[in-house]
């Protein structure tokens, strides 16, 4: 098995650092795979470090592979429309995002293209499969993060830093003034996290929430928005599920910083979540399984 990876992102978001973990943990099962992704991207920048074999994403390098692999996987959707435009076949495309499909003729001919689509929760499958993507070509494959080794020790509510307006700053903001604490608002997760009492995750789509994992995995309870997607990740024993009123958000994280005890006791239910189901060991075991349906 011959894996081709395709990433064209610009950024090191949630589905870089699956494709990263992926091919690591591929590799220490011996899986004979490539990256090609966007030139000087983080993603190609920490695959090198790695020692991943990685090249620039473009036309010369895909010809100059698609005959190399026996599966190709696009991460993206501007690498599921290259491989469905070169015809790369067997052809796996992850599909992380809520949004709804388009409905045009070029739209319907791309996703009939791949022959599996990797949705990162129910929610997402559910969307391809109401836009006429058939159950059989679909399966579920959670994200995964990693269990550090010590639990989260600190005082701080810890948000997560987005210049999307979908993501909910703005109200974020508006609660912690009405809620009388500070919030920090974090680009490096990982690291702040380490220090975080409450963890809040404001959204208004989402595929899965990737993040909230990574606040569960910490022992850190989380105050997410009541959508699908992050439904499926934060249970009622994990965390709160609220609306994206201002009111309610404060309420909520209030509630969590007044009573430490249920709050910590909430935070060690999400880390045992984590380990149950949302570890990178689970996506690679989930993806593999779906690569060897094709092979």
């Amino acid at each position: 098995m011959r894996i081709l990876h395709l990433d064209n992102g610009r950024e090191m978001r949630g589905g870089q650092w699956q494709v990263l973990s992926l091919m690591l943990g591929l590799r220490d099962l011996g899986v004979e795979q490539r990256l090609l992704a966007r030139h000087d991207s983080p993603l190609a920048r920490a695959a090198a470090q790695h020692e991943l074999d990685v090249s620039t994403l473009d036309l010369e390098r895909l010809l100059a592979c698609r005959r190399w692999a026996t599966l190709v996987h696009a991460h993206d959707g501007a690498s599921h429309t290259r491989a469905a435009a070169l015809h790369m076949r067997p052809l796996v495309v992850s599909r992380r995002v809520a949004f709804p499909l388009r409905s045009g003729w070029l739209s319907r001919w791309k996703y009939r293209q791949p022959n599996l689509f990797l949705a990162v929760s129910h929610h997402v499958a559910s969307i391809l499969e109401e836009a006429g993507v058939s159950p059989s070509r679909v399966r579920v494959v959670y994200d995964g993060v990693e269990l550090p080794s010590h639990l989260a020790i600190g005082d701080e509510v810890v948000a997560l830093r987005s210049n999307d307006p979908g993501k909910c700053n703005a109200l974020m903001r508006e609660a912690a003034l009405i809620g009388n604490f500070p919030v920090t608002f974090s680009s490096f997760l990982p690291e702040d996290l380490k220090h975080s009492r409450v963890f809040v995750y404001l959204s208004q789509s989402e595929g899965l929430g990737s993040a909230a994992l990574l606040a569960m995995a910490h022992g850190v309870p989380v105050v997410a928005s009541r959508i699908p997607g992050l439904a499926e990740v934060v249970d009622a024993e994990s965390g709160l599920l609220v609306e994206n009123t201002a009111t309610e958000v404060a309420r909520a994280v209030r509630a969590l910083l007044d009573q430490p005890e249920a709050a910590h006791a909430m935070g060690l239910h999400g880390r045992q979540r984590v380990e149950s189901r949302f570890l990178y060991r689970h996506m690679v075991e989930g993806t593999l399984a779906a690569y060897k349906e094709l092979h």
